[in-house]
């Protein structure tokens, strides 16, 4: 498969899109208007520049990567993708519409892919009128420097479709792979978004300072970044979504997110991409 479409050209699509035209792929993202689209193709060369000067790649090889890159505000324009991965925020009635709307457009042979970090795979795919071809391809942030890809399968999803996207990840793009089943949250995020969520809930009680909780887990556990740096460093929202996501499908109470994170998002506090979270970023 070297016929890419990526729909959302933000951080998660931007890299994507980017480790796709470095292994030769034609890729095509999609974004929203051609003011959307512009900042996503400055956001592609902007990385591919600091990979250039950092060595990683010749300046030669990032202007050949960049032929292969084209941006449209169409959907139509998916028609001949052999796989499309879709990087929209993590709001299911956002994915849902555009999976409906994707399964009009492409071939019936294409496999149509989400990136979701926590939303079960099945309730994506369920306006798709086959959805054995719809499964989960979960990247991490930033995409062409973390070597993880979750592969997701639902209780629809064809084995084929399945092997197809995971060789793809593996062979072609040069991931590590590894394999997850269809509830919320699947491997890694089943497991860090309650671990973060616990931190933040720590501090919120004034148990402990927010320097001391990093402090802890970066001497005590050997991790290299403590909880709440790690979570101004994913996206205050994005740790709000998926906790909501994972409270959603468990309803369990340690993963009801703390009021604390809910008034930080609500107050544009989201991390180091908005200057403000746990820590001041601003300079």
């Amino acid at each position: 498969m070297t016929q890419l479409g990526v729909v959302g050209g933000g951080t998660m699509g931007a890299g994507i899109a980017e480790i796709a035209i470095r292994a030769g792929d034609d890729v095509l993202v999609l974004e929203r208007d051609q003011a959307a689209a512009d900042g996503a193709r400055a956001r592609i060369e902007k990385s591919l520049g600091r990979g250039v000067s950092r060595g990683k790649i010749s300046e030669d090889d990032a202007q050949q990567a960049l032929s292969r890159l084209t941006l449209t505000t169409s959907i139509g324009d998916f028609a001949d993708r052999e796989l499309v991965i879709e990087a929209l925020p993590e709001i299911e009635s956002l994915k849902v519409g555009f999976f409906a709307e994707l399964d009009k457009v492409t071939s019936p042979e294409a496999i149509l892919a989400t990136n979701t970090s926590s939303i079960p795979i099945i309730r994506i795919a369920k306006d798709v009128a086959d959805p054995s071809r719809v499964v989960g391809v979960h990247f991490f942030n930033p995409v062409p420097v973390m070597p993880l890809v979750e592969i997701i399968s639902s209780l629809a999803s064809s084995p084929t479709a399945i092997e197809k996207v995971t060789e793809y990840a593996r062979d072609h793009l040069g991931k590590r792979t590894i394999a997850a089943g269809d509830r919320g949250g699947f491997v890694v995020n089943a497991l860090l978004i309650p671990y973060l969520v616990s931190a933040i809930r720590m501090y919120e009680s004034g148990y402990a300072t927010k320097e001391d909780i990093d402090a802890g887990m970066v001497n005590g556990c050997a991790h290299p970044m403590g909880p709440l740096t790690l979570s101004d460093t994913v996206g205050l929202d994005v740790v709000l979504d998926v906790a909501e996501s994972l409270y959603q499908e468990f309803r369990e109470p340690h993963l009801a997110p703390p009021p604390l994170l809910q008034r930080m998002v609500e107050a544009g506090y989201l991390g180091k991409k908005s200057g403000k979270g746990f820590y001041d970023y601003s300079n």
